[in-house]
């Protein structure tokens, strides 16, 4: 009897990876239910790098979209008169007068818009997208024109971000109903789908005759109330994913498996926290005395007693049970991430992002003159200069002058291209390396700093590396590209001694605002039980320790850099958390995690 086996190869459990089938099926059900109402759900948010896997959805939803839909693409760096509507330039110049033109955004009026490299669009593009999926309309008022034309559309947009930092812009992910990442889904896991265009023909005639009660209402607004979902934005949208999800399915109203997977595909993926049930200390369990027995006649009267809510329990804990499970698991770092960019500098100075009209990406135009390097936009210069052309024509027919110019451009009318350009990223990992972090996680914590520093290599980003233990910091580590010499300084960081915070967090400072000064954007990493008891001057005494720290977080926070602080105690401990708090850090709490899992979360804010 010959026994089976199986090939890692193939086996993505048996190869230590996770199985992504549950996301691919729950990606194809979005992509369904985006079909059956693409308009009421606003749009879709997909993750994912070009390849296979995404060619594989993206053609899904091609087939589930009804064929008379219509179906536009944006360009990246599409004009605003492209995009609403507005000046046509070549039939101005021909005609002499102004002459407009319809808007992409109304050609898709009713269908779909697919949004390329959304991570890079411009603002102003996020902001008009963003007013028609409010509004349901568009209003042109430029260039001498003024229209009203209505453009009821569902965005999908195309997220090619190479890290946590280029996202799609938040305006417009509010207003989608489903945020996918299909990144970590390999080839062999995207299995066909079960849909078919006759089963969405069939859900959107069904649509409008879907009832809702306020039960199922009641679950989502609580549920996202549990999982911390603010916007009611969010609420409204899994409403309608719900009742969409009845209609695919052939029901008439909506029932707990439509709230459920409502729940799943749009509110788990917003989750700012992770809802746990609050468990009584230690001492707490010990000194409460065991519940006395009940008998029958006390257990009749509470069934008696028992209210409508308890009732409703059951399907309260299926739809946040539902929600849970699709949490994303670097969900606490991906938050501090968006936190870290509602912090962000005030323009002019130092940050991730510089403006100037020298080099790096296009960003729009500017009123102004050629020369010292900037360069002229002719498309912006002749779009302004156009519909002034009959007035300039009158004025020179009553000069007399008898030269014929075609087009006739005025200082006025000169425009210049404006260009963003990316500072480079220094990360600096402050390494709490003293006896009780080495007792704790200093293990862990080395592990997770090597991962990232072969991430920041490939991100040609630079790294540098500060210890603190015994009487001082010290920098193991300048600022630098090298691995080599990154993981040659962490095999040789010892464990042991006193842990003078205070001294690190200066150290961070110091070298953090020499970056700055360089014109580069730093970012601190602080690995540390927030314990305290090694003063500035080397000398030992917790309490003056503890102030010395305070002291140093509360500087830091004045020169209003990014920073993470990590809690190395197996258990959560308040001093953490107040350190981040005076640094005016993301407080990033990791009790069970090992060193991918730290990598991964730390990845999500650098």
């Amino acid at each position: 009897m010959t026994g089976s086996t199986t090939d890692p190869t193939t086996d993505p459990t048996q190869a230590g990876l996770p199985d992504n089938s549950a996301r691919w099926d729950d990606a194809c059900l979005a992509a369904a239910l985006f079909a059956v109402d693409p308009v009421g759900s606003g749009g879709i948010s997909v993750r994912a790098l070009p390849g296979p896997v995404r060619d594989l959805w993206m053609e899904l939803l091609r087939e589930l979209l009804p064929p008379d839909l219509p179906v536009r693409r944006i360009p990246l760096h599409i004009a605003d008169g492209r995009l609403l509507g507005g000046l046509d330039l070549a039939a101005t110049l021909h005609a002499g007068r102004p002459v407009a033109e319809r808007g992409l955004l109304a050609e898709a009026d009713g269908g779909v818009v697919q949004l390329a490299m959304a991570e890079r669009i411009g603002r102003s593009t996020a902001a008009y997208l963003s007013a028609a999926l409010d509004n349901g309309e568009i209003q042109v008022e430029r260039d001498g024109i003024t229209a009203r034309t209505s453009a009821r559309v569902g965005v999908v947009a195309l997220d090619e971000g190479a890290n946590e930092e280029e996202q799609v812009p938040h305006t417009l992910l509010d207003r989608f109903a489903f945020l996918l990442d299909l990144g970590d889904i390999r080839y062999r896991e995207a299995l066909a789908s079960d849909f078919d265009p006759s089963q969405i023909q069939s859900a959107r005639r069904r649509l409008g005759e879907i009832e809702i009660d306020e039960e199922a209402i009641e679950m989502l607004c609580g549920t996202a109330l549990a999982l911390g979902v603010d916007s009611l934005r969010s609420s409204i949208a899994a409403l309608r994913v719900a009742r969409a999800s009845a209609a695919l399915a052939g029901r008439d109203r909506v029932e707990s498996a439509d709230v459920s997977a409502a729940a799943r595909l749009v509110l788990a993926p917003r989750a700012t926290r992770i809802p746990m049930p609050e468990q009584p200390d230690e001492e707490q369990q010990a000194e409460e005395p065991p519940p006395p027995p009940e008998d029958n006649q006390d257990e009749q009267k509470d069934q008696d007693q028992t209210p409508q809510q308890e009732l409703d329990k059951p399907l309260e804990e299926q739809v946040l049970e539902a929600a849970q499970a699709a949490i994303p698991p670097n969900l606490l770092a991906m938050l501090q991430m968006g936190a870290m960019r509602q912090r962000s500098k005030s323009s002019g100075k130092s940050g991730a992002i510089q403006s100037g009209s020298l080099r790096g990406r296009p960003a729009g135009t500017r009123r102004g003159e050629p020369g010292a390097g900037a360069r002229l936009n002719v498309i912006d210069t002749l779009r302004v200069a156009a519909p002034w052309q009959r007035l300039r024509r009158q004025e020179r027919a009553e000069k007399g002058s008898e030269s014929e110019v075609l087009v006739e451009v005025r200082r006025d009318d000169f425009r210049i291209t404006r260009y963003r350009q990316r500072s480079e990223t220094t990360t600096i990992f402050v390494v709490d390396a003293s006896g009780s972090a080495a007792l704790h996680r200093l293990a862990e914590a080395k592990g997770a700093v090597e991962l990232l520093l072969a991430d920041c290599y490939v991100r040609r980003d630079r790294v540098a590396m500060i210890a603190f233990r015994g009487p001082r910091a010290e920098i193991l580590l300048p600022p630098t590209r090298s691995l080599v010499r990154a993981k040659r300084g962490l095999a040789s960081l010892p464990g042991g001694g006193g842990t003078p915070l205070a001294s690190g967090i200066d150290a961070a400072l110091a070298l953090a605002d020499g970056v700055t000064r360089r014109g580069g954007t730093a970012v601190v990493i602080l690995l540390t039980d927030g314990r305290a008891n090694v003063n500035r001057d080397g000398i030992g005494g917790r309490a003056q320790a503890a102030e010395d720290a305070l002291a140093s977080a509360r500087a830091f926070r004045v020169a209003e850099l990014k920073a993470l602080v990590v809690d190395m105690s197996p258990r959560p401990r308040p001093d953490a958390e107040n350190l981040a708090r005076e640094m005016g850090a993301v407080y990033l709490p990791l009790p069970h995690a090992d060193a991918r899992a730290l990598s991964g979360a730390v990845q999500a804010v650098t």
